[in-house]
């Protein structure tokens, strides 16, 4: 099943990405082989996913959550949990 996933990084920003394993993409990004974006900004924790249908899905979710400021991904968050 494919994800939409949001990191927080330990400088307090946050990453989105998609994956069909999120366990194992949390692991590869604090390993420091994930995203160049999180490599730098080590450990990273995941605070907020969505289940998609299908990858295509995952990713234009991933697109659109992308584009949200901060402030909207907050809420997205606080909405999720």
């Amino acid at each position: 099943m494919p994800y939409t996933y949001l990191l927080q990084c330990s400088d307090g920003s946050y990453y989105t990405g998609w994956t069909t394993d999120l366990e194992a993409r949390l692991k590869i990004h604090n390993a420091g082989k994930g995203a160049k974006y999180t490599r730098s900004r080590l450990p990273v924790r995941l605070i907020y996913w969505e289940e998609c249908a299908n990858r295509s899905e995952a990713q234009k979710r991933e697109a659109a959550i992308r584009k949200l400021n901060r402030k909207e991904k907050e809420l997205l968050i606080n909405k999720g949990n």
